[in-house]
């Protein structure tokens, strides 16, 4: 199977199509592959501008990544006390380190959802976060289309060539962002002030105002 039939519909519709893949891939947690893949393959050739493919990826992608920290930073509301308590220190230590965290979780291929999700728990300034996410997502995005774009996907290509049916592709996608949520809920049950207790003790300090 070649890389571009997993979508093969795509220079037919194209650049709204772009948008609404990437933005519904980034909206739902965990599973931003389908943006990716689009991307790769609409950079291939020269039917569509380079630039344009950029933007609307990091754009459409940066505007779900908002909805995932505003989801975030209103449920702390809604958190129980318990909870809340545990996740304290760990809130901590995302929000001394969140403009780089949040950029980092933007410009390479991590679930960056396990970023995003703590920072808006923690009420991280949510100008410095739009920031710090739409520049990473500008390194991601101009990073697949020049790489597909001037290589022609033949990094990726190998992977696929005994691969007949592209469902599985999308079961292992499916499966792994169920994978993460449930670290994600994981994260929720932990006892961060044991764990950080012993690597950062700053984040035990009883100085949180909120």
């Amino acid at each position: 199977m070649d890389f571009v039939d997993l979508f093969p519909f795509a220079p037919e519709v194209g650049y709204p199509l772009l948008v609404l893949v990437n933005f519904l891939g980034s909206l739902v947690p965990f599973v931003p592959l389908p943006g990716f893949l689009l991307l790769a393959t609409m950079a291939v050739g020269d039917q569509f501008d380079l630039h344009a493919l950029a933007i609307l990826s990091a754009v459409s992608a940066t505007a779900a990544k908002q909805i995932i920290f505003y989801a975030s930073y209103g449920s702390r509301k809604i958190v129980g006390e318990k909870t809340r308590q545990r996740l304290r220190p760990f809130e901590k230590l995302v929000k001394k380190y969140g403009a780089t965290a949040a950029f980092v979780a933007a410009a390479t291929p991590i679930p960056d959802d396990l970023v995003y999700v703590p920072l808006g728990l923690a009420r991280y300034n949510p100008k410095k976060f739009f920031i710090a996410t739409l520049s990473g997502k500008f390194v991601l995005s101009y990073a697949i289309v020049f790489i597909s774009h001037y290589l022609g996907l033949s990094l990726v290509e190998p992977f696929l060539e005994n691969i007949d049916d592209a469902t599985p592709i999308y079961i292992g996608i499916i499966v792994f962002g169920v994978a993460m949520t449930l670290v994600i809920i994981l994260l929720f049950r932990l006892d961060w002030e044991k764990i950080l207790g012993r690597f950062a003790p700053w984040t035990l300090d009883d100085d949180d105002k909120n």
